[in-house]
């Protein structure tokens, strides 16, 4: 196909997945069970950052996260104690384990006691053409000066990470659409300005149609794949994540 082709095929394939059926089978809907911003924004950023292995064992163990926050996640971060982590307790996601729970339970209250929303620390500047360095600065105040075994559950495009699962919380919250599956809750983010949460799937897709051609998912892929999807939906360029992650994840293709 050539890139006309391609373009009209990954249309056809982002407006069939980008459906309220994909909430079913995705971690988008932990975050959907809320319906205050806070409580979407806590529950979207821990679902996120277990997001890698098995969907299934993802959405199992972020509806274990939800629970032991007692179904409120805001209210849980903004009033915990530190004996209310001893609810955390025994907690595993592969190698995010009750540990590192307590720690994004902690440094989440810190930054809610600073601003209300999370928005504020992952803004885009003006001279910033896609949210690398917007998740360097949230990885920053997030750590709080810090690098501990939590930090590696914050990726860094700095050092060339291609940082899928804060790309993927950054659709969520940003991208507005009336289809239902991402929130569009945060609008001083310009959706022009995402990226691409580039993962095994979307990268092989990417590649079998000729529109990436570096071999590793790093943040030089992010760009490269970026720049292309800029070209085919200027104002919403990331809504091929749908099409590029169902042909994989769904279709084998």
């Amino acid at each position: 196909m050539n890139l006309t082709e391609v373009k009209s095929f990954l249309d056809e394939k982002a407006l069939l997945y980008n459906q309220h059926f994909f909430i079913e089978h995705d971690p988008i809907q932990i975050p959907h069970q809320f319906a205050i911003k806070q409580d979407i924004e806590i529950a979207g950023l821990l679902a996120a950052t277990i997001a890698w292995g098995n969907r299934k064992s993802i959405i199992k163990n972020a509806n274990d996260m939800m629970r032991r926050m007692d179904n409120a996640p805001y209210e849980f971060v903004s009033q915990s104690q530190e004996s209310d982590l001893d609810q955390l307790n025994g907690f595993v996601h592969r190698t995010f384990n009750d540990f590192d729970f307590k720690f994004f339970v902690s440094r989440l209250q810190a930054l809610y006691r600073e601003h209300d929303s999370l928005e504020h620390y992952f803004l885009i500047q003006e001279n910033e053409h896609n949210p690398k360095e917007a998740i360097e600065r949230f990885r920053t105040a997030f750590l709080g000066g810090q690098e501990i075994r939590t930090s590696k559950h914050i990726s860094s495009p700095a050092r060339n990470s291609a940082a899928k699962r804060l790309n993927m919380y950054l659709r969520w919250m940003v991208r507005q659409d009336k289809q239902g599956v991402d929130f569009g809750l945060w609008n001083q983010i310009p959706m022009t300005k995402l990226s691409l949460p580039l993962d095994v799937h979307t990268g092989n897709i990417s590649r079998k149609l000729n529109l990436l051609h570096r071999k590793q998912n790093d943040w030089k892929a992010v760009e490269e794949i970026d720049a292309q999807l800029r070209e085919f939906n200027p104002q919403d360029p990331i809504q091929y994540d749908f099409a590029l992650f169902g042909l994989g994840a769904f279709e084998g293709f």
